[in-house]
């Protein structure tokens, strides 16, 4: 296992100070990356939390800083500014902390000066890709919740026969076994004789969606890739590699280390644009992919689940010819301003080179 640790910036404000005004006692838990807040309730009516000496029998006990809160008779840790890390999950792991059966996961060969920490979302035994990581239960009920609307990107290889028509009929989403998926972006990137590549892009991230509509088109995957979870990237990251997210990305894209009245006026914070020339950073997060599917959105009553602004905005271009006419034309107006006579560019007798300015573009 590579680790690349990243130094944490002081600007990150503790997760856990909101508690001086009073929290439920499985926030505060999850807050301080123990598990999870459902998992932490499930501890509260285990009857394994104390608070002050008392057992408690209701998750929904309101606790602040002067409260002692012990687990499984172990004084609960300070909760620790809110981190994540990137990680290449390769395939054959499983995304649990122990497994029954005993197959990798994981966990098994994380960096041992690493915190605890929480998977965001989960991956199949067989997909690789981007797998978060924090140490915030709090963060990772957050970002798993489908209110965020993020876009989960992925190349598929699939054995069978599609067409991008095809392809294009699941845009407005479809029911399969009963069961509705939203929208769903796919384009044909490659087709061999054998196999083909697509590219799906879903917002919803229901247990085994892709592997399920695929086989409802007749198609097999013989191996899926997530490239991206929201404004995160797989990047360069090889298999097996973790990265820590600095935490100026956390403020930007998640608002992490504002104010609490600020977070609950920005929400999910977007990224800003950088006035001046933007100067690309090798390791930065948000680095565009190469295999990135460039979706739309489809709008409409059907599609109303959607948030404007989610598909891709195409920047204008210009036809060479068009560029060619554009530079002749400002070239003219030069040449008027310092009062010579403007160039003939279709070429005439008294120019000596008439053929070489007879389809120059300025």
């Amino acid at each position: 296992m590579k680790a690349t640790q990243k130094s944490r910036s002081k600007g990150a404000a503790p997760s856990g100070e909101n508690i001086a005004a009073g929290e439920r006692v499985a926030k505060v838990i999850a807050r301080a990356g123990l598990c999870s807040r459902r998992e932490a309730e499930k501890l509260i009516e285990q009857g394994r939390v104390e608070v002050d000496g008392k057992t408690l029998e209701t998750p929904a006990t309101i606790v602040t800083s002067d409260n002692s809160i012990r687990v499984d008779g172990e004084v609960l840790p300070a909760a620790e500014p809110p981190r994540m890390w990137r990680y290449h999950k390769p395939s054959g792991q499983i995304t649990t902390r122990h497994d029954p059966e005993g197959r990798p996961t994981v966990f098994d060969d994380l960096p041992p000066d690493l915190p605890r920490v929480l998977t965001i979302g989960r991956l199949d035994l067989t997909t690789e890709g981007l797998l978060l990581f924090t140490n915030d239960g709090e963060l990772k009920r957050r970002l798993e919740l489908p209110s965020t609307g993020w876009v989960r990107r992925y190349r598929v290889r699939v054995f069978g026969p599609v067409t991008q028509a095809r392809l294009d009929g699941l845009a407005e989403g479809l029911t399969v076994e009963g069961l509705r998926y939203g929208p769903i972006i796919a384009k044909l990137e490659r087709q061999l004789k054998s196999n083909s590549w697509l590219s799906i892009a879903i917002k919803e991230g229901k247990n085994r969606e892709i592997r399920k509509i695929c086989e409802h088109l007749g198609l097999s995957v013989s191996r899926l890739i997530r490239l991206s979870y929201g404004p995160f990237q797989l990047g360069a990251l090889k298999k097996g590699e973790i990265e820590e997210v600095s935490a100026k990305v956390l403020r930007e894209q998640l608002g992490i280390g504002d104010t609490p009245a600020k977070q609950a006026k920005k929400g999910f914070a977007d990224a800003k644009p950088r006035k001046g020339k933007s100067r690309r950073n090798k390791s930065r997060e948000s680095e565009p992919r190469e295999s990135e599917p460039r979706e739309s959105w489809p709008t409409g009553k059907k599609s109303a689940g959607l948030k404007p602004g989610d598909g891709r905005k195409r920047t204008a271009s210009v036809e060479p010819s068009q560029k060619s006419q554009i530079g002749k034309k400002h070239a003219h107006r030069g040449r008027k301003k310092q009062g010579q006579e403007p160039h003939n560019t279709r070429g005439s007798k008294h120019s000596p080179n008439r053929r070489s300015h007879s389809r120059k573009s300025f």
